[in-house]
C-alpha cells in the first residue's frame, strides 16, 4: 500500500494535477475569506468552509478522475492488479494519496482563521467543528470519486460523472424538502427493496435467495401499506436527509461533534472503497 501511496503522491506533484487542485482550492478559500471575513471584519471562518463545499463537485474530480481510469487507458491496470499487493491495499493507497493532497490544502487554510484574531474572540468550537466536518465530507466525496474512476478508462467521463454524483448529493436536501404522495413513497420503498435484492444477487450470485428477499420485502411493504396507507408518508424525506452527506456537515459548523455523524462519514467512505475493491475483484476473475 505504501508503494502505491508514494507513486500517486509523486504523480500529483510531477504533473500539474496536484498544483491545479491546490491553486484552485486556495483561490476559492481566499475569495470567500475576503468576502465573508475581511471585508465585513467577521471572525466566523466556518462560513467560508461551508461555501467552499459547494464547489466540491469541481474540486474532487481533479483529485480522483485519473486514479484508475488512467491506469486502464494505458493498459497498466493489469500489471497493477496482478502484483503481489492485494486489491484492497491498491485501492486504499490511491484513496489515501488523494485524501492526503486534500489534507495539505486544508492544512494551509488553517492560516486564514489565525489572521482573524485581530477582529476579536473567534468562535473556536464552530471553526474546529467545521474543519473536522470539512475533512470528513471531503473523504466521503473522494471515496465516491475513486469508485467512479474505476468504472471507466476515460478521465473526462470519470470527471463528469463524479461532478454529477456530487452535485446530486448536494441537491439531496432540496429533493427531501419536496412533498410526495403516499403512493409515490410506496413506490420508493419497493424500489429500495428491489435494489437490496439486486445487491444481494451481485454479492452472492444466488438468484433464488435474491428473489426470495425481493418477494418477502414486497409482501411486507404491500401489507403494511394496505393496513395503514400513511405508514410510508414522508419516508422519502427521511431517507434522503439520512443519506445527505452535506446536511450532516451543517451540524459540524454549529460546533457540535456527534459520534454518530463521524461514524456515518467513515462508514460512507468505507462503503465506496469496498465497492471499488469489489468491482476490481470481479474484473480479475472474468
Amino acid at each position: 500500500m505504501l508503494a502505491i501511496y508514494k507513486k500517486e503522491m509523486r504523480t500529483y506533484f510531477t504533473h500539474m494535477m496536484g498544483y491545479v487542485f491546490l491553486a484552485f482550492f486556495l483561490l476559492l478559500v481566499g475569495i470567500w475569506f475576503t468576502l465573508l471575513n475581511v471585508r465585513s471584519a467577521d471572525g466566523n471562518f466556518h462560513h467560508v468552509l461551508s461555501n467552499v463545499t459547494i464547489f466540491f463537485f469541481i474540486l474532487i474530480p481533479i483529485l480522483t478522475m485519473r486514479l484508475f481510469s488512467e491506469e486502464a487507458r494505458q493498459k497498466t491496470d493489469q500489471l497493477l492488479f496482478t502484483s503481489p499487493l492485494s486489491v484492497g491495499a491498491i485501492v486504499l493507497g490511491k484513496f489515501l494519496a488523494a485524501f492526503s493532497l486534500f489534507l495539505i490544502g486544508v492544512g494551509i487554510t488553517v492560516i486564514f482563521p489565525l489572521l482573524l484574531r485581530g477582529y476579536g474572540e473567534l468562535p473556536v468550537s464552530q471553526i474546529t467543528g467545521a474543519f473536522v466536518g470539512f475533512v470528513l465530507l471531503g473523504a466521503a466525496c473522494i471515496a465516491v470519486g475513486v469508485f467512479i474512476s474505476v468504472l471507466t478508462d476515460n478521465q473526462i467521463i470519470a470527471a463528469v460523472v463524479t461532478m454529477g454524483a456530487i452535485f446530486v448529493m448536494f441537491l439531496m436536501d432540496a429533493f427531501a424538502a419536496r412533498h410526495t404522495s403516499t403512493f409515490v413513497s410506496l413506490v420508493f420503498v419497493l424500489l429500495v427493496i428491489a435494489a437490496v435484492a439486486a445487491v444481494w444477487y451481485n454479492a452472492t450470485r444466488k438468484a433464488v435467495i435474491a428473489i426470495a428477499v425481493g418477494v418477502i420485502g414486497l409482501i411486507i411493504a404491500s401489507g403494511l401499506y394496505l393496513l395503514n396507507n400513511l405508514i410510508f408518508d414522508g419516508i422519502i424525506t427521511r431517507v434522503l436527509l439520512w443519506f445527505s452527506v452535506f446536511a450532516r456537515f451543517n451540524v459540524f459548523t454549529r460546533g457540535v461533534l456527534r459520534f454518530s455523524d463521524v461514524i456515518y462519514y467513515l462508514s460512507f467512505s468505507a462503503l465506496f472503497i469496498y465497492l471499488t475493491v469489489n468491482v476490481i475483484e470481479k474484473r480479475r476473475w472474468r
